[in-house]
């Protein structure tokens, strides 16, 4: 069974950095798009970032220039690196990633559990 499991979140002040970082486990065979969403309250559910198998990577406008999308493909982690950090950074971020497990015809889409992210001013 695909897990994906977030760590890194937590209070930093304003201007301040934080590293995320999103392991995926279980029968895995190949991994394609990683991504992290936040979602703060009232809100809809946004895209922060992204990245292909390749490399390639997206960003919303909101924090391109302070924020990096990184992948490690041995050990299955995406991660986010967070500078200059803003309140309105202040959200619950959430990993995602299109994987085909062993077996499968086909790959789908997981999602991690969430981690809190809270930038007070």
């Amino acid at each position: 069974q695909v897990q994906l499991v977030e760590s890194g979140g937590g209070l930093v002040q304003v201007g301040g950095s934080l590293r995320l970082s999103c392991a995926a486990s279980g029968s895995i065979f190949s991994i394609n798009d990683m991504a992290w969403y936040r979602q703060a309250p009232g809100l809809q559910r946004e895209l922060v970032a992204a990245i292909t198998s390749g490399g390639t990577r997206n960003y919303a406008d909101s924090v391109k220039g302070r924020f990096t999308i990184s992948r490690d493909n041995a050990r299955k982690t995406v991660y986010l690196q967070m500078n200059s950090l803003k309140p309105e950074d202040t959200a619950v971020y959430s990993c995602t990633a299109d994987i085909k497990e062993y077996g499968n015809r086909r790959s789908r889409q997981y999602w991690g559990q969430g981690t809190q992210v809270t930038v007070s001013s």
